[in-house]
Order: structure tokens, then C-alpha cells, then sequence
């Protein structure tokens, strides 16, 4: 990170009291987990694989079901470990500066590296969870997929016998109202906005970018690929996040950053 841009983007992170962070599938690449979007994404290579994805063909086929039931099974997300740029936004928290870390990720690979849950915000809801579409009973995945490893290909609801699926926010379903507002309130009281591994392609999570820069924030935008919001960033870096992220972590905080009265996010109402 000999360049211009990385220096001025190391500036503001040493000069940041109140970071938020804003990731998406590319910071898990190189854990193994393939993104979505990108050249060679799960969705670019194979049109079908996202079916799967959408509320309506996955109530109303159960086809649509068993196919992504056995995808969950097979998923890489099961043996993954965090990488660097997990690890590093671990380090960024503990020197004092990184408040939240909203995430598009739903394999829980930040908690597992370290980061503190409550300052987690999964926007799109977690893998390792199921939940009942007709009575709304969660468990653990690893539940479900013990009865698909046994033989049962679309497993329902013990409660209720309605359809079971992952605790994943699918196309054509509506966010956590609850998560939303707390990862609208980090983007507004932020003095850095650090944005890893996202096309900023979905909404309301890309919303959050203009969000913060209109509150006052310094977005600085590390993906491999130019996003919808580039022109908006102070800083652009077309650079690996495993690279670029333990770069910026490393960075000695210049004016003594520390969390803002604002406390924890899981307090915040």
C-alpha cells in the first residue's frame, strides 16, 4: 500500500474517533466463500444458482427448496475461518476506534474472528439460524441440516409444520426493522465510514454510504471492482481487503481515538 490514495486513506483512519465499517462478500473470498455479483461470483457463473435467493420461488417450489437445502449442507461456510481482514477489523475495534461493523456477510465469520457480537449488525440476517415462515420458531441451523444429512430433503417446522428457512433476509423480503435503524444511526455518527468487499449494488444497505457522507463522514471504499458510490468517497482503493485492511488497522491513532458516549449499539433506542 505504497500508493497516494492508501496514504490518505491510513490519514484518516489514525485521524478517526467513531469508525464504522460497511462489508460485504468480499471480505469472506478469502476465506473460501465465493461472492455473488463479482466476475467469477456464484450468481455470474450460474443464472440458476440464485433461486434459491428469492422469497417467492422458495414458498412456492418446493424444488426451489431441496436444491437449497442441499447447497446449505454442502456450504463452505461450515469449515471457513476469518481471514486477515476479519482479523484486522478485530484489532481496529480493540484499539479503541471501530464502533460497528454492518455487514451484507451472513456467515458469522466477523464473531468468529473476534469481533464483538453486540457491535455486529448482519443486515441480511445469519446462515446458522433457521426460522419458521408460518409461526416465526427459530433454531439452530445445524439442526435442520442434521435432518437433511438423514435423509429428509425439505425439512418444515417441528412446531408448526409450516416452511423452514435459513434466518437470511431473501429477495423480496423485508430487513430487520430493528438492525436497519441501528445501522442507519452508525452511518450517521461516524467520523470515517470504511467501506470492504461490496458492490453497493443492494439496498438500503448501499443507502448507507450517501448517509454517512451527507452527516459529515469520510467514506473510504476498498473494493476490487468500482461500486455506484466511488464519486461519493473521499477515498477509493481498488486493492485486496486483505491487504488493505490490515494496513489500515495497524495505523496508531493520531488524536487519541476512543468510542463516543454513544456506548455500545446493542444499548442504543
Amino acid at each position: 500500500m505504497g500508493s497516494q490514495a492508501c496514504a490518505a486513506a491510513r490519514a484518516l483512519v489514525a485521524s478517526a474517533h467513531r469508525i464504522t465499517v460497511l462489508t460485504g462478500a468480499g471480505v469472506s473470498t478469502d476465506s473460501g466463500i465465493p461472492d455473488f455479483r463479482g466476475p467469477d461470483g456464484l450468481w455470474t457463473r450460474d443464472a440458476d444458482a440464485g433461486l434459491g435467493a428469492s422469497l417467492d420461488a422458495y414458498v412456492s417450489d418446493p424444488a426451489v427448496r431441496r436444491l437449497s437445502w442441499r447447497a446449505k449442507l454442502d456450504s463452505p461456510v461450515w469449515t471457513a475461518k476469518p481471514n486477515a481482514a476479519h482479523k484486522a477489523l478485530v484489532e481496529l475495534e480493540r484499539s479503541g476506534r471501530l464502533r460497528t461493523v454492518v455487514t451484507q456477510n451472513i456467515d458469522g465469520l466477523h464473531q468468529k474472528a473476534g469481533s464483538d457480537p453486540h457491535r455486529v449488525l448482519e443486515l441480511h440476517g445469519t446462515l446458522h439460524a433457521t426460522v419458521c415462515l408460518g409461526c416465526g420458531a427459530t433454531g439452530p441451523m445445524r439442526d435442520a441440516l442434521k435432518r437433511v444429512a438423514e435423509g429428509e430433503d425439505d425439512p418444515d417446522c417441528l412446531r408448526c409444520r409450516g416452511i423452514l428457512k435459513s434466518a437470511t433476509v431473501s429477495f423480496g423480503q423485508e430487513l430487520d426493522g430493528e438492525v436497519l435503524r441501528r445501522a442507519r444511526l452508525a452511518a450517521l455518527d461516524c467520523d470515517v465510514l470504511l467501506v470492504a468487499g461490496t458492490s453497493l449494488s443492494v439496498q438500503p444497505a448501499a443507502g448507507l454510504v450517501p448517509l454517512a457522507a451527507k452527516a459529515g463522514a469520510q467514506v473510504v471504499i476498498c473494493n476490487a471492482e468500482p461500486t455506484p458510490y466511488d464519486d461519493v468517497a473521499a477515498v477509493v482503493l481498488h486493492e485486496p481487503v486483505a491487504d488493505v485492511l490490515p494496513e489500515l488497522s495497524s495505523v496508531p491513532p493520531s488524536g487519541g481515538g476512543q468510542f463516543s458516549s454513544w456506548g455500545d449499539p446493542s444499548t442504543w433506542s
